[in-house]
């Protein structure tokens, strides 16, 4: 079956950069909270605070019964933690993911920092994983297939050791949360859509330091490594144009490729 890809309008598309720059602006206010003692529902109450102030709601409180009004995932946990009576300690790592519903249209964005010092293994996740959201952007591209871009995530990550998450994907976002098409961080098999402008896509990384398995919790939500080794996650809302691809969630970066020795990959 052929997959319908949405292609957005001039007037869709503005909708979109207004909620890419305040789902991105959420996420950095939320990033400078972060600290020992810090509850991760603290974060998420803030996130709702926010909201409000900006005159829009969360696209994942309620979405399938989500009861966040952002995924906070801590250490081992990959994605769609939820915010609760856990205090931020001195080594974690925290991915937040900041999806917003602004005048009908999504922003979806997500980072992973480090709450002081992290082991030099773990800065390389995070490093490497940030890196490998901008080898997939630069791919994005009117005209390339959309397997190209995927395939950048796991060609740029699995050198260094690192293991892609493969039952979580990245999606196409407008009005709706998820969209076509499935976003993989890994080269998918068979044919592939070709990418054209007015797409809107959510490239996220979700990449672990050790196995690739993972399990979701009890709580029907939080998803876990399987051998419980960190994970990291980022995510930016990427629109198709006719030349460079934009950002709609740009922000300033968390990782130091250069620690690597790799210096960071320009787009445009």
């Amino acid at each position: 079956m052929r997959v319908r890809i949405p292609i957005k309008n001039s007037k869709e598309i503005d909708r979109m950069r207004e909620s890419g720059r305040v789902a991105s602006s959420i996420l950095q206010k939320l990033i400078a909270e972060v600290k020992p003692g810090v509850t991760t529902k603290e974060i998420d109450d803030l996130a709702a605070d926010l909201m409000e102030q900006n005159d829009c709601r969360s696209a994942f409180l309620g979405y399938r019964g989500f009861p966040g009004q952002t995924c906070i995932s801590v250490n081992e946990e990959v994605v769609h933690g939820i915010g609760g009576t856990r205090r931020i300690q001195p080594g974690d790592i925290l991915k937040i993911d900041v999806g917003i519903i602004k005048s009908g249209f999504i922003g979806d964005n997500a980072t992973t920092i480090a709450c002081g010092g992290i082991p030099l293994e773990t800065k390389r996740l995070l490093a490497v994983t940030e890196q490998s959201l901008y080898e997939a952007i630069s791919k994005a591209r009117a005209g390339r297939k959309l397997a190209d871009l995927c395939g950048a995530v796991a060609e740029y990550a699995e050198p260094f050791g690192f293991t892609i998450v493969r039952e979580f994907v990245g999606h196409g976002v407008g009005r709706k949360l998820h969209e076509e098409p499935q976003v993989p961080n890994y080269r998918p098999r068979g044919k592939s859509p070709t990418l054209m402008p007015g797409m809107c896509l959510a490239i996220e990384p979700m990449i672990n330091e050790g196995v690739p398995e993972v399990k979701i919790l009890e709580d029907g939500w939080t998803v876990i490594t399987a051998d419980r080794k960190p994970s990291a996650h980022f995510e930016h809302t990427v629109l198709i144009t006719h030349g460079d691809p934009e950002i709609l969630t740009d922000r300033p970066r968390i990782a130091l490729p250069e620690q690597l020795g790799i210096p960071p990959l320009e787009i445009g």
